[in-house]
């Protein structure tokens, strides 16, 4: 990650009651994820193909019966 601060984005769904939501940031060639509620906390970075695998996933899944 770059030295300078990133800008974090937060889901346009995303309300401000304290519910469970992640916020992203984008640098050169990763994405980096965090807890909202934790922003000094730890962040997960993965490379920009691992986190579109991770998206079309999520986009695509079945709910489990």
């Amino acid at each position: 990650m770059s030295a300078k601060s990133p800008a974090w984005r937060k889901s346009s769904y995303s309300t401000n009651n304290g519910g469970a939501c992640v916020e992203l940031a984008s640098f050169t060639g990763a994405v980096a994820v965090r807890d909202s509620k934790d922003p000094d906390g730890p962040r997960l970075v993965v490379n920009r193909r691992d986190f579109a695998v991770l998206l079309d996933g999520v986009k695509n899944r079945t709910p489990s019966m």
